[in-house]
């Protein structure tokens, strides 16, 4: 698997996909993981394809047979939800010995193969439609962040509001941005940060928001925020360094690309708004 997760191959697979194998992924998007942990039969009537199908399908993903497809969904499940606690007990011993001299050099080398890992599997289309969805200002833009991603989400709606008009962050106590979520007219933008341990809430966000007919742009991590099944743009950053806490610098270092791109994107907007800002 290459450290990849079964639903970031699919992300980058299902271009190459035949109809009857995308009704395949689909519906594994739709209900993941759960109906790949399911027999064959019933992957394939849950998603409306027939077994000869989902077997093609799981192939075209890089698997030798359909019980290697599902080890590999169990092996992602279980690193999913791995806490911080569990993910020290495996690390060495940080804080004592000789490693402390390397330790620098070491965790950011691992950062920039973090980012560099991210950049060459994240599909350019994506990068793309993200981009000029949000460069677009006739559709109102929401941004939400959870526990740890919410300083990125305040980060980009700082940057955009510079550019562009109609943007907002959605209030991260849960009945404040209940009452935001009301405001989300179809064809809206909303930008959402979720990384592992998810934030149910923001699942909960995206139910009502696809729901409204608002179109989901996804930010997470390599083992892909639930979050995914609602989105319509989704965006995997790596960000698991073998350490207690995962580094979101990756997903950071892919706001600023964001930004950077949908400046240039409006710049016949941006150049105005920045301009009005810096008249003395």
């Amino acid at each position: 698997m290459d450290g990849q997760t079964v639903e970031t191959r699919i992300h980058e697979t299902i271009q190459r996909l035949t109809a009857a194998e995308k009704r395949a992924a689909r519906g594994l998007l739709a209900n993941y993981p759960t109906i790949g942990l399911a027999p064959v039969a019933e992957f394939a009537v849950q998603s409306g394809a027939s077994a000869a199908t989902v077997l093609r399908f799981v192939a075209q993903l890089g698997f030798r047979s359909y019980p290697d497809f599902q080890r590999a969904l169990r092996e992602e499940l279980d690193e999913r939800v791995k806490s911080p606690l569990q993910r020290g007990a495996g690390a060495r011993d940080q804080a004592t010995g000789a490693d402390f001299e390397d330790f620098l050099d070491g965790f950011l080398s691992q950062l920039v193969i973090n980012i560099r890992t991210s950049g060459a599997r994240i599909p350019a289309s994506e990068f793309e439609a993200a981009s000029r969805r949000l460069a677009d200002n006739r559709a109102r833009c929401h941004i939400a962040g959870g526990r740890f991603t919410d300083a990125m989400a305040a980060y980009l709606e700082a940057h955009l509001r510079i550019v562009r008009s109609g943007v907002r962050r959605l209030d991260g106590r849960a009945a404040a941005r209940s009452d935001q979520l009301l405001d989300i007219r179809a064809g809206d933008t909303v930008v959402i940060f979720d990384i592992r341990r998810y934030d149910p809430g923001l699942l909960d966000a995206a139910r009502q928001i696809a729901a409204q007919r608002g179109f989901i742009i996804l930010l997470t991590d390599e083992w892909i925020s639930p979050v995914s099944r609602y989105a319509k743009v989704v965006i995997p950053c790596r960000t698991g360094v073998d350490r207690t806490w995962d580094a979101n610098t990756s997903l950071f270092a892919l706001t600023e690309a964001l930004i950077a791109r949908i400046t240039e994107l409006s710049w016949h907007t941006a150049a105005k708004r920045i301009g009005s800002r810096e008249e003395p």
